[in-house]
């Protein structure tokens, strides 16, 4: 008796992305990809509904990065093991990923076999991290004093996704109409946002956006 393919999620906001690893992953055999997504989230309400085995996750997406989405889904669906492919290896995105409840952490140049080997990892109730995200984990743990500031600051997980609706330059009313609330709260919620940021406008958003990483 044959075993049952690997149920999994695609969040990347790049068609050739996701293609790609459509086709590698069918490839395989061991994997049957149900949904993909091309922002957070729609990533988040996909998993939510389908309840993959592993969700694949790119960091820089559009309407909500890809930290919050692993935190949301380790909240709603922890039985969705959230794997990370991304091309952001630095320690601090690593660490970050890991404390929002990713159980994987591979590069977007890893190959295929990785790939597979990994979602296999993940499915089977294991961790999987390239070999650069583990040298950053082992790093984390020599030196637990050292705190990894957060690219998100203080925000709340709707101002969050407010962040990334600025950044793609919607007008407060057209957050408004996104998120379904008054223009008058979605001013606010534009307000907090730059002052927790520490900016004074979308511009000084968007380049904080691209300094941190939270935009390709």
């Amino acid at each position: 008796m044959s075993l049952r393919p690997i149920r999994v999620l695609i969040a990347d906001d790049h068609t050739l992305v996701r293609e790609s690893l459509v086709a590698a992953l069918d490839a395989s055999g061991a994997c049957q990809v149900v949904a993909q997504a091309a922002d957070g989230v729609a990533a988040v309400e996909l998993a939510q509904r389908l309840r993959p085995d592993v969700a694949i996750v790119d960091l820089s997406m559009p309407r909500l990065g890809g930290i919050e989405v692993v935190r949301r889904l380790r909240d709603s669906v922890p039985e969705v093991r959230v794997l990370v492919l991304t091309m952001h290896q630095e320690q601090e995105y690593v660490v970050h990923a890991v404390r929002a409840g990713a159980s994987g952490y591979l590069a977007k140049d890893s190959a295929t076999s990785e790939l597979i080997e990994a979602i296999r990892e993940l499915a089977a109730g294991r961790a999987h991290f390239g070999a650069l995200a583990a040298k950053a984990l082992a790093e984390q743990l020599q030196r637990p004093d050292r705190d990894l500031e957060d690219p998100y600051g203080s925000l709340t997980p709707r101002e969050r996704e407010v962040f990334h609706l600025i950044v793609e330059g919607l007008t407060t009313k057209e957050i408004a109409r996104r998120i379904e609330v008054s223009p008058k709260t979605a001013e606010n919620h534009r307000l907090r946002v730059l002052d927790k940021i520490g900016v004074r406008n979308t511009a000084e958003l968007v380049r904080y956006a691209l300094r941190k990483g939270l935009l390709d």
